[in-house]
């Protein structure tokens, strides 16, 4: 197991924390982080273009002038893809751009991410992260004390005072611990997790 320092939000260290190899250290794939990664972007899309076809289109099905002898190219109706304000040939309609990972291989890229963090010195465990009412100024303070100007805050459960008083701060995210993913994780500079978000990675991660 590999041991860890916990600070707490003045940057002093008050313990360690030994962290399962089984999470923190497996080896890292690249095509793996990328397909999660990509699966994930994929699922944010909206896929909401939409054109109308010829049948979707007000108008008059009447031909518009007749087959022959008009020294003209032969016209339908008005429809026509062919005509301006005509119905669309091939064109985009709403649907959706998931792409279905396997729940192992979501579960492996997710440990890959983690043992990413810790491998190159960018993971943070703090022992707490309480503030006592909900004030950026405050927030920002410890962030600046802790060096994490571009991180991922996990936290095990809901922290009000913490999600308030930093969601006005740019490059910083709270997240609580059942929306940890590898995008946001690989995203952020820093990941600063709370000592008590570690067992619930390990129950989910080792389950």
């Amino acid at each position: 197991m590999a041991t860890v320092d916990v600070i707490n939000i003045e940057g002093n260290k008050v313990s360690q924390a030994e962290l399962p190899d089984a999470i923190f250290d497996v080896p890292v794939k690249k095509s793996v982080l990328h397909q999660v990664v990509m699966a994930q972007l994929a699922k944010k899309r909206g896929g909401n273009a939409n054109v109308k076809n010829r049948h979707d289109v007000a108008g008059s099905t009447r031909k518009l002038y007749k087959q022959k002898g008009t020294g003209r190219a032969r016209r339908g109706d008005i429809k026509s893809p062919l005509m301006r304000g005509g119905g669309v040939i091939f064109g985009p309609h709403p649907r959706s751009y998931e792409q279905k990972i396997p729940k192992k291989v979501r579960r492996i890229a997710l440990k890959m991410a983690l043992t990413c963090k810790l491998k190159e010195a960018e993971l943070m465990i703090l022992d707490n992260f309480d503030l006592s009412k909900i004030k950026t100024k405050e927030f920002v303070k410890t962030v600046e004390t802790l060096k994490a100007y571009n991180a991922l805050i996990v936290t095990a459960e809901q922290n009000l005072n913490l999600e308030l008083s930093s969601r006005n701060v740019p490059g910083v995210k709270v997240m609580r611990l059942e929306g940890l993913n590898v995008y946001d994780i690989l995203k952020y500079e820093k990941l600063v997790l709370l000592q008590g978000a570690i067992p619930g990675i390990e129950g989910r991660l080792l389950a």
